[in-house]
């Protein structure tokens, strides 16, 4: 596992140990980078489900300001921990171990506005909908926020979750990267 582009590019992240977690392959955190952005040069992003921070730190390198990693499980959280400190991002991460659920109300107390949110669950135990439900409820996304859920190819996600709109959709072999983004003409409290 490395880092695919940006200013840490080429450097190598450790992965999680065990078979608990299942890293985005090289070829689909490009492809998934390259439909939203390929770069940035602002924001903040939550890592979900954040496994070994792979796609947080990819997004780290490519220009996000700050990116939040959650994940419940304690040899994932000592990885982030590791990766975070072996590349010097310390100053723009956090790091929790807490269930996505408990974590989303977590930041709505913290009044976040996130930029980016990465969803990687386990393919098995999908609650995406639930999530991005949720998100949308507790208004967790900026006007342009966008959602990146990856997921088994055979998963089909609504085109519409309240103001998320699904605005990109496409299969890498058995993995399934849908798109959303917040619908800001809609969004009620403007």
């Amino acid at each position: 596992m490395r880092v695919v582009s940006g200013v840490l590019k080429g450097r190598a992240l450790k992965a999680v140990p065990g078979n608990t977690t299942r890293p985005t392959t090289d070829k689909v955190k490009e492809a998934l980078f390259n439909m939203i952005g390929p770069y940035f040069s602002e924001g903040i992003g939550l890592d979900l489900f954040a496994g070994s921070g792979g796609l947080g730190i990819e997004g780290l390198s490519r220009g996000l300001d700050k990116v939040i990693f959650v994940d419940r499980d304690k040899k994932a959280i000592a990885t982030i921990h590791d990766n975070i400190e072996s590349l010097g991002l310390q100053s723009r991460s956090e790091i929790y171990r807490n269930d996505a659920e408990r974590a989303l109300k977590a930041l709505k107390k913290r009044d976040f506005l996130l930029d980016f949110v990465f969803l990687d669950p386990p393919y098995r135990k999908q609650q995406l909908i639930k999530l991005m439900e949720m998100m949308v409820e507790s208004n967790l996304l900026a006007y342009d926020g966008k959602v990146i859920c990856e997921h088994a190819s055979d998963i089909v996600l609504p085109p519409k979750i309240g103001l998320l709109e699904q605005v990109r959709h496409e299969v890498y072999g058995i993995i399934g990267i849908t798109i959303y983004i917040w619908n800001e003409n809609k969004r009620e409290d403007i």
